[in-house]
């Protein structure tokens, strides 16, 4: 489904059980709601027991592009508009990397507008500068070698080396998105990446449940990330995925919706 969302066509999809508890998938950087809804993945897990709904964020996926100034605080305003229009007052928020950056925005934000709180392979803490060069040199990099090669390069980094020989088809899914993401948008979301704000100090705050997942095998958002979200969130719980890197939840989708059927079930 399509909807005009703050000025802006997004992509989304909504499913399951229009009256049970809402979960709402936010994918990471630079994704699609795909990253959640394959064979084995979270939609599916959920969508007998939930309300499913997984969206691509503007000017990934099939979402437009739009002018390609954004914002991790655009982002925000997306999502609530979208459950908005969606008629949803509250819900679960899951956010990988990216997604994550955006629900602790969120939940900062509008903290009543939380359920609960699914942070995978994320941090809380704003960009360094060793970070932010690292972003303009992607910029650069695909300026002068394009989107394939950018695409063929950021597979291996957010993939553990185990996962090119036991889950080849999740990398061929997420290397085909990255390839058709338009450079407009990868330019336009690495500047919001850069310049997003510390989310740390609002962590102690975090009232509602917090359920934490990382990859064993992340480099990209390493475990000690998520153990410092571990112990600023109270009450929070964490575990690690085996075998998994920094797209744990399609490394390892049956451990990844172990957890996270659990801890859903114990929303109400």
């Amino acid at each position: 489904m399509k909807a005009i969302i703050n000025n802006c066509l997004l992509r989304y999809i909504d499913v399951g059980s229009p009256n049970a508890i809402p979960i709402i998938f936010i994918h990471g950087f630079p994704f699609s709601h795909r990253m959640w809804n394959f064979p084995g993945g979270q939609v599916e897990a959920l969508s007998s027991t939930n309300r499913v709904v997984a969206y691509d964020i503007r000017g990934h996926g099939e979402s437009e592009v739009g002018t390609g100034h954004y914002s991790i605080e655009l982002f925000v305003d997306d999502l609530f508009s979208l459950m908005d229009h969606l008629q949803i007052p509250k819900a679960i928020i899951c956010g990988l990397s990216m997604g994550g950056y955006i629900a602790l925005r969120a939940v900062e934000r509008n903290p009543e507008r939380i359920l609960g709180l699914v942070l995978c392979d994320t941090r809380s803490e704003a960009d360094g500068n060793e970070a932010k060069i690292r972003r303009a040199n992607g910029i650069k990099f695909i300026q002068t070698n394009g989107m394939k090669f950018y695409a063929q390069d950021y597979v291996k980094i957010v993939f553990a080396s185990s996962s090119f020989e036991t889950h080849p088809e999740s990398i061929k899914i997420i290397q085909s998105i990255v390839e058709r993401t338009a450079s407009t948008s990868i330019f336009g979301t690495l500047l919001a990446l850069a310049a997003r704000t510390d989310t740390t100090p609002s962590l102690p705050n975090i009232k509602c449940p917090t359920l934490i997942l990382v990859g064993e095998k992340d480099n990209v958002t390493p475990v000690n990330a998520s153990q410092s979200l571990n112990k600023a969130i109270p009450g929070s719980r964490m575990e690690i995925i085996p075998n998994a890197g920094h797209i744990s939840n399609m490394e390892n989708s049956v451990e990844f919706n172990k957890h996270l059927i659990e801890f859903v079930s114990k929303i109400i």
